[in-house]
Parts: structure tokens; sequence; C-alpha cells
């Protein structure tokens, strides 16, 4: 059994270092082909390195012959540069040198100059004092001659030429007028159709009644109350005067105020609506009404404003606007006469280049001194101006309504747009009445007028006082003359009248000669 244990062991040991054996040759020759494969690997790399250093080192080359390449081209480049900006510089430095010894022979010339002009203005000196002489020596001769100072002499000519330069002065006027009229008649007549044609009106007319319909004649009963009293009250409160006669269905409210026969139409209205009509319901109404109406002037004047466009206008200027629909001139509507000024002239300023806000603005206010609150002694288109003013407008637009009738100076292109504007929407056939006697009057104003002058004959005032004709001596009044009355006439008309549109002053002189055959 010990035996067999020994030996069981040996052949274990055996066995054991058998393997060790096997594992340390294994080992070897792992350890052999690893070698071997690290150091073929080590070669395939320093190959690849060298291939690569190669291929480096050839592109760094190129690179380098590329640079060097684009350094001589940049180098020539530049030096070719230098060298134009060197050959300028020269051209430029011999310029210079010559305009400075162009320079150098002007001063010398200049001095050569001067000396002569000292020498030639003594010279001329002399002449002057020699030429003086020799005058006073002349006028003491033309003295001696014609027994006249020479200040008398002097007057006469100065006097003579005083009227000739007269005559000659108004010829030459007309001259300029006609030619000045032939270039800018055309092209003012142009714009002046454009914008009346672009500009569609109203033709509105006022009276001083104002007819309120009711819808049976017992109403007016009622109306005029016990013994007269609510007609008296009703006229007390408004300010109107009320007349009820046989007008069947008809109530006729009369005063020159159209806002106060406004008033007086509303509170009628109402009271018969109400049907209670006694003197304190009357007095009721009639304060509630007057409230009622002054709202709707301040919304007519905001709807007006918002119409033309016109933005930022004071609340009392709006009001005084609103103010204008119950107002007339000469039978116009005020507030439609406004906006069509404002439409013509912004029209009429769009045409001339001009600011066209700022002139519908100023046509708008330009009547607004006839609106006032109270009844003050200025003129309206003063008053308006200072109204305006108050209000803070701007400058052009107060000198436009204080200048649209001469009351002051124009100071700006806006104010003769307006007055032009302002003729054309008054002249309008349709757009006012004249009372009868005004009319003729004017007609006889102008040939009053026309008569006053020296040598004028007959006068006549035709196609509505738009041209007046004046008929002249042929043996008092030469041609020249004539056109010379002309232009005063005129003159005179257009500084002392008043009138819508232009007149045009024809002078007529005609000579006739006369033979009887026997």
């Amino acid at each position: 059994m010990n035996l067999d244990l020994q030996t069981i062991l040996i052949i274990s040991a055996a066995a054991i270092v058998g393997i060790g054996v096997g594992i340390a040759i294994t080992y070897v020759l792992l350890r052999k082909s690893i070698e071997g494969k690290a150091s073929n690997i080590v070669k395939d790399a320093e190959k690849q390195a060298n291939i690569i250093k190669e291929k480096k080192m050839l592109e760094a080359k190129e690179r380098f012959l590329q640079l060097k390449s684009e350094h001589e081209t940049f180098t020539v480049q530049k030096t070719k540069q230098l060298t134009d900006t060197e050959n300028r510089l020269r051209q430029k430095e011999q310029t210079f040198n010559q305009k400075l010894e162009q320079m150098q022979r002007k001063e010398k010339e200049l001095d050569t100059a001067k000396n002569n002009y000292t020498e030639q203005l003594k010279v001329v000196e002399r002449k002057n004092e020699e030429l003086g002489k020799m005058h006073q020596r002349q006028v003491a001769q033309l003295e001696t001659i014609s027994e006249l100072s020479a200040e008398d002499a002097k007057a006469q000519l100065i006097e003579s030429l005083k009227g000739e330069a007269t005559t000659q002065g108004a010829i030459h006027a007309k001259e300029i007028l006609d030619e000045a009229r032939l270039t800018a008649n055309k092209e003012a007549k142009k714009i002046v159709i454009q914008s009346i044609q672009r500009v569609a009106v109203e033709a509105a007319v006022e009276n001083a009644v104002t007819v309120f319909n009711i819808e049976n004649d017992e109403m007016k009963g009622r109306i005029i109350g016990r013994e007269g009293r609510n007609i008296r009250a009703l006229e007390a409160a408004t300010g109107v005067e009320v007349i009820v006669d046989d007008t069947p269905e008809a109530i006729v409210i009369s005063c020159f105020d159209p806002i106060r026969r406004e008033l007086a139409r509303m509170a009628l209205h109402q009271l018969i609506q109400d049907g209670r009509i006694h003197p304190a319901r009357i007095e009721e109404v009639v304060e509630k009404c007057r409230k009622q109406l002054e709202d709707e002037i301040v919304e007519v004047g905001k709807r007006t404003v918002i119409d033309l466009g016109i933005n930022n206008l004071h609340a009392d200027l709006i009001r005084i606007v609103g103010k204008m629909k119950y107002r007339s001139s000469y039978g116009q509507n005020l507030l439609q006469h406004s906006r069509e000024v404002a439409n013509l002239a912004a029209t009429m300023a769009s045409e001339l280049g001009l600011n066209p806000k700022l002139a519908k603005r100023a046509g708008l206010l330009h009547d607004i001194g006839k609106v006032p609150d109270e009844e003050p002694e200025l003129p309206h288109a003063l008053l308006g101006m200072k109204l305006a003013e108050k209000y803070k407008e701007r400058p052009e637009v107060c000198n436009a309504i204080g200048a649209h009738h001469d009351e002051v100076e124009m100071t700006s292109l806006l104010s003769p747009i307006i007055q032009v504007c302002d003729a054309i929407s008054g002249a309008r056939p349709g757009a006012r009445r004249e009372i009868v006697e005004q009319y003729v009057k004017r007609l006889r104003d102008l040939e009053s007028l026309a008569l006053s002058y020296k040598g004028v004959e007959k006068t006549y005032a035709i196609q509505a006082g738009r041209e007046l004709r004046v008929i002249v001596g042929s043996e008092k009044i030469n041609d020249k003359e004539a056109e010379v009355l002309s232009f005063e006439i005129a003159q005179k008309i257009q500084n002392e009248m008043t009138y819508p549109g232009q007149v045009r002053v024809t002078v007529i002189r005609e000579t006739r000669s006369v033979s009887i055959a026997k």
C-alpha cells in the first residue's frame, strides 16, 4: 500500500514536472512568436512613418515654393507701386515748381501794373480837375447866353422830364402788366378753374323768418294761450316774434338772429309734442332746448372739423365754427361758405406747392369774426384775427384771417389765397343776394368816381358793375394820357371801394371829323 502511494506520488510529480516543462516550452514559443510579430509591426510602422515623412516633406517643399512665388509676385507689385508713386510725386513736384515760377512772374507783373495804375490815376485826377474847370466855364457861358441860373435851368429840366417820365412810366407799367398777364394769366386761370371744379358746393339761402308747421289750426289757440300769455312767455324767453295769422297750419317765427329762431322752433316742437303749454312749462322747455342747441352747435363744429381733416383746434374755436351754421352773410350760409373757402384754399395751395392743411384751416376760420359772443366795434376780419391769436393759432393763419379784406398787410402767401377763395365763393352765381339799394349805390359810386377825373365826359357801369366804361374828350386827353387815366381809375377803385370779383376799366377816346357837303 505504501509502495503504491509512493508510486502514485512519483508519477504525479513526474506528470506535474512534465506539465511545467510543457508550459515553459509553450511560453518560450509564444514569446518568440510575439516578439517576431512585434518586430514585424515595428518594421511596418517605421516603413509607414518613412512614407508619411517623405510625403510631408514633399508637401512642405511645394508649399514653400508656392509661398516663395507669391512673395516674389507681391514684392514685384509693391516695387511697381512704389515706382509709380515716386513718378507721380516727381510730376507733382515739377508742376508745383512751374506754378511757383508762374506766381513769381505774376507778382512781378502785378507790381509793374500797380506802378502803372498809380501813374494813370494821377493823370486821371489831373484831367478831372481840368474837366471840372471846363465845366464851370461852360456853365457860366450857358447862364450868360440863356439868362438863367443853373438851378433854374435844372428845375425846368426836372419838371419837363418829370411829366414825360410819368407818362412813360405808366406806359411801361402797362406793358409790364400785359407781358405778365400773357405768361401768368393762363396758368392762374388754370389753377383757379381746377380749384373751383374740384370743389362740390351747396347753394343755401337763409331768410329772416322760419315757418313752423302744425297739424291743425286748433293748436294755434293753445299756443296763443289765455289773453296771449303763452305766446308772450315764448317771445320773452326766446327773443323772437311769433306771428300767428290766417296762414293754414303754419306759424311764422321772425327774428334777425337764426340761433334765436332755431331755439324757438325747437321749443315749440317739444311743447306741441308734450301737450302741456303754459308759461312755466314754456320757460322750462326753452332752457332745456337752449342747452340742447348749445350741444348741437358744438357737435356741428366737431363734425365740420373732422370732415375737413383739421386737427388740434381749440374747443372755443370749434364752438364758433358750429355757430356759423346759424349765421348768414348776404343770404349765403356762413358755415357752407367757410367750408367752401377751406376746400378751395386747400386745392389752390396744393396746386401752388404750399401746405394744403394750413390753407384749409385758415379758410375755415377766416370769418369767425362774424359770430362772436359779443358785438364789438371792430371789423369782422380784425376781430377774427384777434380770436385766432387768443387761441394760439399759427401766425400765417392769423394774418390770412386779418388780411382777407385788406385790413392788415399780408405777410405770407397764404393770405392772398384766402382772399381770392373768399371772393370766388362770394362771387359764385346764386351764392349771395345783394340788396337792390346797395347794388344801385355801388354802381353810382363807380360812375361818380370816374367822373371826378379831368377830361371825363361820360361813365357807364355795365355787366352788373363788373366793367366801367369811361368816355373822354379827344381834345382834352391824348392816347398816352388815356392809358394813364385807366390805370389811375383802376387803382382808386381797388383802394377805395368794396366789390365782388374784379372791375374792368375801359377808357374810350374817339376822334370825329365832320364835313358837310353843300
